[in-house]
């Protein structure tokens, strides 16, 4: 599969969450550098541009700083520690199209709180990049000083003054466990839902 393959005319589901090597799919809603918010219709499949009374949504911000979407086929409760939606991760490496999905490993968390509301951000790097042969948040702040900050900073000011705060990263094994939760999660409601 390759990094700039595309979703249209399928839906997300049409992918697994995860390579046999590990690596996830990583759906791109957002990609970095850009300021139009877009997000992926769970019902119809496709990535649509979000509206806010009429008007699209945009970043009163800096771009993003990496390429911004959701991993397939997982779904994390509020019960949980989620959103009830599907995992958000944030990829470290070159912009990419809407709609591209990228192979890329988890290597941490951002722990985030959306007023009030938990809303963790996983943070990969993507196959197509110098990055991809960290292994860690720990390995990202050793060998590119600053990274980590800058995605910190940049979550916790987008939305504007003390609408998100955050509490840091967990490692590559929490970012795995948070992502094994929520792969389990789908599963359960996909099996519940053929039976109702």
């Amino acid at each position: 599969m390759s990094e700039a393959q595309k979703t249209t005319g399928q839906t997300v589901n049409n992918y697994a969450p995860r390579h046999k090597d590990g690596d996830v799919n990583a759906l791109i809603e957002i990609p970095s550098g850009t300021l139009e918010k877009w997000e992926l219709n769970k019902l119809n499949g496709k990535i649509e541009q979000e509206f806010i009374h009429k008007k699209a949504r945009i970043v009163d911000y800096i771009g993003y700083p990496g390429n911004y979407g959701l991993i397939p086929e997982t779904l994390l409760s509020k019960e949980k520690g989620g959103d009830g939606d599907p995992l958000d991760v944030l990829v470290i490496g070159p912009p990419v199209a809407r709609g591209s999905i990228i192979k890329s490993k988890i290597i941490g968390v951002l722990f985030l709180k959306d007023q009030g509301e938990q809303d963790d951000k996983l943070i990969a790097v993507s196959e197509k990049s110098r990055f991809y042969k960290l292994n860690d948040i720990a390995e990202l702040n050793k060998n590119y000083k600053g990274v980590s900050e800058i995605i910190r900073l940049w979550f916790t000011n987008y939305k504007g003054p003390n609408k998100m705060k955050s509490t840091g990263f967990g490692n590559k094994q929490r970012a795995e466990a948070i992502l094994n939760t929520a792969i389990q999660e789908y599963k359960s409601n996909t099996v519940k839902a053929k039976f109702d």
